[in-house]
């Protein structure tokens, strides 16, 4: 199986966030424009303090489904052990939200947020039990199905969030909308989710050896994700919803990070246990450079683009309410280019978990003082330049790490990682296209003014931007011999690989991950 084809193997994935992408991007388009300004900033609260307690409280868990379930004939026991464990985690996770929620009120000086603790609880305990569908079908290797399952929730979810605030029906509607999707949710998960699996229904040995690799990643998703969104909860602990809305526009990362980032890495932890279980491990270098080379294709040019267009793209996605947060937008957008290495899926995919915790460690320590002082002295703009120093500083530290999840000490082992020519190329394509659509924005400025001020028509110069310098920057690929038709070939789904040698027949971990 060459290292192309594991990447046309994520085709369906990656085709699947696109189309979930478009939806649910509506969500924040439907909200700034339909909701005072005030009341979205309560809403990003909400789901600041949801999607906190949900990321920390997975615990690992379907991240170590993509290392268990490739290297077992018998995979039953890790779906069991996984969906039954993150069931106890909801129940705590929801408790923990009526417990607390007062206070955070009181941090937030957003007395509101009592009013929506039920539907906060509903929510964030379903979510997790849940969260695990389709990282199962993914490491089962049904990335078609894990696709639809990534393209249906998704939508469901965005009607979940606009249908209410578009009938006029109130912040309250919605999240009581959203929270019986969850359970709906819930309960498919347990349906489907076993099924297709073998072994038995509980395995103490696999349990040891999942939990072995489970909580490290997990103790570090609950250092990063606090440390990740540190930054949001100083700003809204020391300013009101309102500029907190402003803020949370300026720190919007688009859809696509995720939609080609998150896949890829799912599928490169799958490919890399492939290689390890048919002893074929010198091929992970490959298999990782090319990844990064087609991130680096998207995200480089993604980059360059939002940087210079920054203020059409916010008026037109969120409104002319929203332009101050312009100087915070282009500074979060930066972040983009740590997307092009999938550092973390290639230590996670070596079992190097610990490495991952040490580093979130390190993070969170540099995180607090950092924050604290940026935003005390330079304000919003300090949060977003605190969070984007932190995570660089994350990535240096994953780096570090690679040469001994590959097992060489040799710096040109290291270099080999790097898709130097992908990204020369991509970063030469981005500026050129820049430069040509600021022409033409140079050109037909102050022609727009006799658009009609209505929502479709002021998506016109955001639009027509977009476009030359799309056709700007294919156009400059093909001049230093990359054909974007082939990258985009190297995404289609593959034919199924041929099966990979018999594995001892129980469904036992041989070999304990590093820890």
């Amino acid at each position: 199986m060459s290292s192309p084809s594991f990447l046309r193997r994520a085709g369906p994935l990656v085709l699947a966030r696109f189309a979930s992408a478009v939806v649910t991007t509506v969500v924040p388009l439907v909200l700034a424009r339909a909701m005072p300004i005030g009341e979205y900033g309560t809403y990003k609260q909400l789901f600041l303090v949801g999607a906190t307690l949900t990321a920390i409280c997975t615990f690992g868990l379907p991240q170590s489904l993509y290392y268990f379930m490739p290297r077992s004939d018998r995979a039953r026991p890790f779906v069991v052990h996984t969906l039954a464990l993150l069931l106890l985690a909801g129940g705590a996770a929801a408790f923990l939200v009526l417990a607390a929620t007062p206070w955070v009120s009181r941090l937030f000086s957003a007395p509101d947020l009592v009013d929506y603790r039920g539907a906060l609880a509903t929510y964030t305990g379903f979510y997790l039990a849940g969260c695990a569908l389709e990282p199962i079908l993914t490491s089962q290797g049904k990335t078609g199905v894990a696709a639809m399952n990534y393209l249906v929730w998704d939508s469901a979810r965005a009607a979940a969030m606009t249908a209410p605030i578009l009938l006029g029906l109130g912040l309250h509607a919605t999240m009581w909308s959203v929270a019986g999707l969850m359970v709906v949710r819930f309960l498919a998960t347990w349906l489907i989710a076993i099924r297709g699996t073998l072994g038995g229904w509980w395995d103490r040995e696999a349990l040891r050896s999942q939990l072995a690799y489970a909580l490290p990643f997990g103790a570090a998703l609950a250092v990063s994700v606090p440390q990740h969104s540190f930054h949001q909860w100083v700003v809204s602990a020391r300013f009101d919803p309102a500029l907190f809305a402003i803020y949370t526009v300026g720190c919007f990362q688009l859809p696509i990070v995720d939609l080609l980032y998150t896949p890829t890495t799912e599928v490169l932890m799958v490919h890399v246990g492939e290689l390890e279980r048919s002893g074929r491990l010198h091929e992970v270098t490959r298999a990782f450079r090319d990844a990064s080379a087609r991130l680096a294709y998207v995200f480089v040019p993604t980059c360059a683009f939002l940087l210079a267009a920054a203020p059409e793209f916010i008026e037109a996605v969120f409104g002319p309410r929203f332009l101050p947060s312009v100087p915070l937008f282009r500074v979060s957008t930066l972040a983009v280019l740590f997307g092009c290495f999938p550092l973390d899926g290639l230590l996670r995919a070596r079992g190097d978990t610990a490495a991952i915790f040490r580093s979130y460690v390190v993070k969170a320590l540099v995180t607090v003082p950092l924050v604290l002082a940026f935003v005390h002295l330079f304000g919003l703009i300090g949060g977003v330049l605190s969070w984007l120093l932190a995570e660089a500083i994350g990535k240096v530290l994953l780096v570090a790490r690679l040469p001994r999840a590959l097992g060489t000490k040799r710096p040109g082992d290291l270099l080999a990682l790097v898709p130097v020519q992908a990204g020369i190329r991509a970063g030469a394509a981005a500026v050129g296209a820049t430069a040509l659509m600021l022409v033409w924005d140079r050109l037909i400025a102050g022609h727009w003014t006799w658009l009609p001020h209505r929502f479709f028509w002021r998506l016109v110069p955001i639009g027509t931007a977009s476009v030359v310098f799309g056709l700007a920057y294919v156009g400059a690929l093909h001049l230093v011999g990359v054909r974007v038709l082939d990258v985009l070939k190297s995404l289609r789904r593959s034919r199924r690989p041929a099966p990979l040698p018999a594995q001892p027949d129980p469904g036992d971990v041989t070999e304990a991950p590093v820890a």
